[in-house]
């Protein structure tokens, strides 16, 4: 996909016209029962970017289609959840030429669709809307019929009703489709915990490099991209894991890294404030007083004047 700019598709319409997938209902909304499909969605070798959010639930039922995600892979042979925000810059070709069977749903919304809804400021909450495709949600047995049958009763809101609570209807199944998947992203952070207390240990060497004299000199303090970029992970998915396993976001543990080695630098030299904020790679001494005061509630003077009396 490399060399060409982005196709941009404004409309749900198009978007099912360039792939090949059936017309929707209603042009804010459509909702795909993948199993029912005749033919595969046709693959699109050049990237696309959408105005639109899509939310999907596939599973592999003939072949086992497996991603790798760091070091290890994952069986794609369970349900899998994936989403797409607008403005994503994402492609269809599956590389794969072997046929693949699969069942599941994808529903598109326009967020015209959200209008003067609570979800429409909720959804941007969602951090797996940014989550990278090989973070996707893998659901458990239970999980999955949990989903499907959310699904199945968009599907049925969607294709038999259009009074004048069928939108609201939708919208409050599509609350829940998003809240348990954020519950169930939230066990997985969990319950894969020799990856995840592998990527722990991996952030704490990173940090710990980054904030070596050399380091902070030649390329300031890193920043949450930076970081996980080296560990492979998308920036929101990072802070999301950590602040599930440890409380704290990415941007929190770099800031809980300037305090420890500002506390070192406190109590085991004679260095002023001002040469310690420049080591740490701030530009302007105030800034760093301030982080130091609002995660610690003393000055970095009153830290050093506690720890030597």
């Amino acid at each position: 996909m490399t060399g060409h700019l982005p196709l941009r598709i404004k409309s749900i319409q198009e978007f099912l016209q360039l792939r090949g997938l059936p017309g929707t209902r209603h042009p804010l909304i459509s909702i795909i029962n993948i199993a029912e499909l005749k033919e595969q969605p046709r693959q699109i070798d050049i990237p696309v970017t959408t105005d639109l959010y899509f939310i999907g639930m596939s599973r592999f039922t003939q072949v086992c289609l497996k991603m790798k995600y760091g070091q290890q892979e994952y069986d794609f042979d369970k349900g899998v959840m994936k989403f797409i925000a607008p403005g994503r810059i994402f492609g269809f070709n599956t590389g794969h030429t072997e046929e693949i069977n699969l069942s599941g749903w994808l529903l598109i919304l326009h967020p015209d669709f959200l209008w003067h809804h609570p979800l429409a400021s909720k959804i941007k909450q969602y951090g797996f809307f940014d989550y990278s495709v090989n973070e996707a949600l893998f659901l458990s047995d239970s999980e999955e019929q949990t989903i499907f049958r959310l699904f199945e009763n968009i599907a049925q809101e969607y294709n038999t009703h259009t009074d004048t609570f069928s939108q609201e209807i939708i919208l409050s199944l599509i609350a829940s489709l998003l809240g348990y998947s954020a519950r169930f992203y939230q066990r997985q952070f969990i319950t894969r915990k020799i990856m995840h207390h592998g990527i722990l240990h991996q952030l704490e060497s990173i940090l710990e490099k980054a904030f070596s004299p050399e380091s902070l000199e030649a390329n300031g303090i890193p920043t949450v991209k930076e970081i996980s970029g080296q560990l492979n992970i998308s920036p929101n998915y990072l802070s999301s894991l950590l602040k599930t396993l440890t409380g704290n976001s990415t941007q929190q543990h770099i800031q809980e890294k300037i305090i420890e080695k500002a506390k070192e630098k406190l109590t085991m030299t004679d260095l002023s404030v001002s040469e310690i904020a420049f080591l740490l790679g701030f530009e302007y001494p105030q800034s760093f007083s301030k982080l130091f005061r609002s995660r610690t509630k003393v000055s970095p003077l009153e830290f050093r004047k506690a720890g030597r009396f």
